[in-house]
Order: structure tokens, then C-alpha cells, then sequence
């Protein structure tokens, strides 16, 4: 009943109108999102029912749920179709709230919810990210002050074609500091970072970088997740310039995000640096996921 294939560029045209019918504001909901990571979550994609149905077709099987507008009863049900035909249990790897509390309506007693809260989204007001006004964004304009006053030439760019070759070099030498190849979770986002470089035109992706002493030291990516939520893909910086990751992240808030009233950074995937690096940025709310297993 599903006719499920691997995420190429061309599909971009058909699915990203399907997540932008649906206004998630979680990473799931969002072409590029799905794209760069396609390959390491081995995600494939069908239309059934004005819905986009996606499934993660790994070692554990699992849906996301559909993205879409009207009756979502029947894609469901083919959805559970589709996992028996293939000889594995029902599963949803992303539910969010508002997607649980549909399905208890819809589908009482039939699922099992566990939270996955690694996965939780970290969102942003454009206008804390841009100016970081407060008392509690203090240490984040130090950071940037320091950065400034270390690196009197620093400049903000956008990235073109002429800067890219740069930036991917930037990358990889990030990636030789970092050993990226040591740890599954960074070789992952490394590959992903790698698929975002090389088609990051195709995509219609806004990049952003930071350069001193005519070196590239910090670079950023995104694109729309909603209406209203632009969603940060990428940012890397060179730790030992001070301050580095600092004004990256405001600098492409302030170039980016102006017409935007929330900023969706992503999840932290369980890394506890990563957790206290989003938090400390005082995040306006986090999107509440689980996965949702089928009883039979």
C-alpha cells in the first residue's frame, strides 16, 4: 500500500509543502532536516492520503508521524499495514504532544508513549538570539565583546560560491581537531555536515560565516522550518578563538532571522555539553517528544 523510496533532492518540491501543511515547529517537519540524515537513519518517504509518510527503515523500523492536513485515521492504519507486511512491530520514533494527545483520541488504549526528551527541540525568541539583552545573556555578550576586542578585523559573510571552498576546509580541519572519525555521533554529523556543504545551493540553504585574520574561524546554516520558526541546521567554530561560537550564533540570528519571531537550534541527542551550551542560551520553550509503540 505504501510506496516507500529513498529521500532524493527532487523531492524537495512535494514534501516540503506536505511539512509545512502540518506547522510542526520540530526538526522532523523539514526538508533539509531529513535529507542530510537520510542515509545514516535510512529514511524513506511515500505520499498516501495528502499525507507524507515517512519511515525510518533501520535496524528498528519506525514511523515519523504523518505530516499533512485532514483525516489521518486511515494513513495510520496503513502505516500498521505496511509494518506487518514487512514483519516488524508498529512504531512512531517522533511523537510530539499535540500528535499524542490526537492519537489517545483517535486510537484509545492502542499505544504505548515513552518520552525521548534527548531529542527535545531547543526553541529560541529571534529577539533573545539577536540582541541578548538581560541579565541572564550577560556571559554571551562577554563572549562576543572578547572575540571583538581580540580580533579588531573580524567580518561577517554570507556564503557563496566563491567563499564555500573555504568553509568546507574550515570544516574539515574542525573535524581533524575534534576527531570526528573516533565517535560515532560526530562521524554521523560529520557525514551530514558533508551532504549540507556539497549541496548546500541545491538546497536553497542561508549560510552564514565569521572570518579574522582572513581565516574562516565560524560558520552557520539554515533554512525555514515555519511561518513563524527558522530552524539552525550546522554551526561549528574553532574553540580556541575565544568567543567564536559566540557571535556565530548572533551574528546569523541578527543576518537570518530578523522575520522570524521563534529560532528551533535542534536537539542536544543526550551529549550533556550540548545540553548545558542550548540552556545556557535560555531557550523560550523545548519540544516535548516521544515514541509511540502499537499494544498488539
Amino acid at each position: 500500500m505504501l510506496d516507500l523510496q529513498e529521500i532524493s533532492l527532487s523531492d524537495k518540491s512535494w514534501m516540503q509543502p506536505l511539512y509545512d501543511r502540518s506547522g510542526f515547529r520540530s526538526e522532523e517537519y523539514n526538508f533539509t532536516f531529513n535529507y542530510l540524515w537520510r542515509e545514516i537513519l535510512s529514511y524513506k518517504v511515500a505520499e498516501y492520503g495528502g499525507f507524507l509518510v515517512q519511515k525510518s527503515d533501520s535496524s528498528r523500523p519506525a514511523y515519523l508521524y504523518p505530516a499533512g492536513s485532514g483525516d489521518v485515521v486511515p494513513v495510520v492504519e496503513a502505516m500498521l499495514q505496511d509494518s506487518k507486511d514487512c514483519g516488524h512491530g508498529f512504531a512512531f520514533y517522533t511523537v510530539l504532544a499535540e500528535q499524542k494527545a490526537l492519537l489517545e483520541t483517535l486510537f484509545p488504549d492502542k499505544f504505548d508513549f515513552i518520552p525521548i526528551q534527548k531529542y527535545d527541540d531547543y526553541i529560541y525568541t529571534s529577539e533573545s538570539l539577536i540582541t541578548l539583552a538581560g541579565k541572564k545573556l550577560h556571559a554571551k555578550r562577554n563572549h562576543i565583546n572578547r572575540f571583538k576586542a581580540e580580533n579588531p578585523d573580524w567580518s561577517y559573510e554570507v556564503i557563496t560560491q566563491d567563499n564555500m571552498p573555504e568553509v568546507i576546509l574550515m570544516s574539515e580541519e574542525w573535524c581533524r581537531i575534534n576527531a570526528c572519525n573516533s565517535q560515532k555521533s560526530l562521524r554521523e554529523e560529520s557525514h551530514a555536515m558533508r551532504h549540507a556543504l556539497n549541496d548546500f545551493f541545491a538546497l536553497g540553504l542561508d549560510g552564514g560565516l565569521i572570518r579574522t585574520g582572513g581565516k574562516v574561524v565560524a560558520f552557520s546554516m539554515g533554512d525555514r522550518l515555519t511561518s513563524d520558526t527558522y530552524l539552525v541546521h550546522l554551526e561549528k567554530a574553532f574553540t580556541h578563538v575565544n568567543g567564536a561560537y559566540a557571535i556565530i550564533n548572533q551574528q546569523f540570528a541578527q543576518h537570518n532571522c530578523q522575520d522570524y519571531t521563534y529560532i528551533n537550534r535542534e536537539d542536544d541527542s543526550g551529549d550533556e555539553g550540548l545540553r548545558k551550551a542550548k540552556m545556557s542560551y535560555r531557550p523560550i520553550m523545548r519540544t516535548e517528544k516521544y515514541a509511540a509503540r502499537w499494544r498488539g
